[in-house]
C-alpha cells in the first residue's frame, strides 16, 4: 500500500514546485515591468527637470501681481519693505500652457524644496525650453537677464500723475502703487530731506524728463529710484553751489523751472524766467502786476484743463492770480533747459507775454502795450 502511493506523493510534489516556478517567473516578469516602469518615468521626469531631450521653444511668460501673495511693511522712518510670495500652483500652469514643462505637480515639488516661491517677482520674461527647473526659477526672479525690457520717454513737463500714469500705461508699474510710494517712502536723496512724506506731489519736480529703461513690472520703488536718479545725476555741482549760495531753495528754483516748462513755445524760456523773476523781485513796479505771477499754467494744474475766466477765481494756493509769489511746490517736472533758464534767467524789463497767431510769445515791458498787440491777433478776437 504505501508503495503504490509514493509515486503519487512525487508526482503531486513536482507539480507544485512548477506551479512555484510559475509564479516566481511571473513574479520576477512583474518586478522588472514595473522597474523598468519606475525608470522610464523617472527618466521621463529627469528630462522635465533638466531640462534634456525638449524640443527648442521659446516663449514670453507674464506674471501678473494677483500670482502673488504681496505683504508690504512700512516702518517708522517711512522705508517700504515689500514681501513676494508666488503661487505656484498658477505659475506652473502657466509654463506649462506655453509647453516650458511638462510635470505641473513635479515642477511645484521642486520649487516648495527650493524655497522658489519666494524667489519669483511679477513682471514678463523670455523664457526656453532649455531651462531646467532651477534655471526657470531663477529667470523669473528680480534680478533676471531674461525680464523683458520696455523703453519709456518722459516728456519734459509732465506731473507726477502723468508720469505714473504714462509708466503704468507701459506695463512698467500701477500709477496707484507708484503713487504709494511716492508718498510715503523714504528716498535718501538730500535734495527730498526737508519735504515730509504723506503727499506723492512732493516729489514734484524731481522726477527727471528723460528716456528710460524699466522692466515690466518693475518694483515701484525702483522705478521712482531711477526717474530721481536722473535728476541728481543731471543736478551738477555748480548748479548746487550756486543754489547753496541762493536766497531761492532748489525747490523754488524747480517751481520756477516748471512754470517755464509748461509755459513755454520752445525757443523763449530765458525770456519767461525773466518775466516770472522780475514780478517776484520787485511788485510795487509801475507795471502794475502787484506781485501776482498770473500763470495760467498753475489753473491747469489745479483743474486738469485749460483755464477759464472763472478759474482765476478758484481758491488755491496755486492760483497765480489770486495768491501772490509762487505757488507751494513745483507743477510739473522741467526739463534741464528750463532748470537753466530758472538759474540763470535773462535780463530784460519784461513783464508780460502773449502767445501770437503764429505759435510764438510776444513780449512787453507793460500791460497796455501787451493788450494794444493782442487785438491785432486772431486768437484773441
Amino acid at each position: 500500500m504505501s508503495q503504490e502511493n509514493t509515486p503519487r506523493r512525487t508526482h503531486h510534489r513536482r507539480r507544485k514546485t512548477g506551479r512555484t516556478a510559475s509564479i516566481t517567473a511571473l513574479f520576477i516578469v512583474a518586478v522588472l515591468g514595473v522597474s523598468v516602469l519606475l525608470a522610464a518615468l523617472t527618466w521621463i521626469a529627469a528630462n522635465d527637470v533638466l531640462a534634456l531631450n525638449k524640443p527648442a521653444h521659446t516663449a514670453t511668460i507674464v506674471l501678473p501681481e494677483d500670482y502673488f501673495s504681496i505683504r508690504t511693511k512700512t516702518d517708522r522712518e517711512g522705508n517700504i519693505t515689500t514681501t513676494y510670495t508666488a503661487k505656484m500652483g498658477k505659475v506652473a500652469s502657466l509654463l506649462k500652457q506655453n509647453d516650458l514643462i511638462e510635470f505641473k505637480s513635479l515642477f511645484r515639488l521642486f520649487s516648495g524644496v527650493t524655497n522658489g516661491e519666494k524667489k519669483l517677482r511679477p513682471g514678463a520674461y523670455h523664457l526656453n525650453t532649455e531651462m531646467d527647473y532651477r534655471s526657470l526659477i531663477a529667470s523669473m526672479g528680480a534680478h533676471s537677464d531674461s525680464r523683458v525690457i520696455v523703453e519709456v520717454t518722459i516728456p519734459e513737463g509732465y506731473t507726477v500723475a502723468q508720469t505714473f500714469q504714462l509708466l503704468e500705461e507701459h506695463g512698467v508699474a500701477s500709477a496707484e502703487v507708484l503713487t504709494e510710494y511716492a508718498a510715503n517712502y523714504n528716498y535718501g536723496f538730500s535734495f527730498l530731506q526737508d519735504i515730509p512724506l504723506g503727499d506723492a506731489n512732493r516729489l514734484e519736480g524731481f522726477l527727471f524728463p528723460d528716456t528710460y529703461e524699466f522692466y515690466v513690472n518693475h518694483d515701484p520703488k525702483y522705478v521712482i529710484n531711477k526717474l530721481l536718479q536722473g535728476f541728481d545725476a543731471s543736478y551738477t555741482q555748480e548748479m548746487r553751489d550756486f543754489v547753496a549760495s541762493s536766497k531761492y531753495s532748489l525747490r523754488e528754483y524747480l517751481t520756477v523751472a516748471s512754470l517755464i516748462e509748461r509755459e513755454t513755445d520752445g525757443t523763449d524760456r530765458g525770456k519767461i524766467a525773466s518775466v516770472i523773476y522780475n514780478r517776484l523781485q520787485n511788485p510795487n513796479s509801475s507795471a502794475g502786476t502787484n506781485g501776482f505771477l498770473q500763470v495760467d499754467a498753475t489753473l491747469v494744474y489745479i483743474t486738469g484743463s485749460a483755464p477759464t475766466a472763472a478759474d482765476k477765481e478758484i481758491d488755491s494756493p496755486y492760483n497765480t492770480y489770486k495768491y501772490r509769489g509762487l505757488p507751494p511746490t513745483p507743477i510739473a517736472n522741467p526739463g534741464l533747459a528750463s532748470l537753466k533758464a530758472a538759474l540763470d534767467p535773462e535780463n530784460t524789463g519784461y513783464y508780460f507775454y502773449a502767445l501770437g497767431d503764429n505759435g510764438k510769445h510776444r513780449f512787453f515791458s507793460d500791460y497796455t502795450s501787451m493788450r494794444n498787440w493782442m487785438n491785432t491777433q486772431t486768437l484773441y478776437k
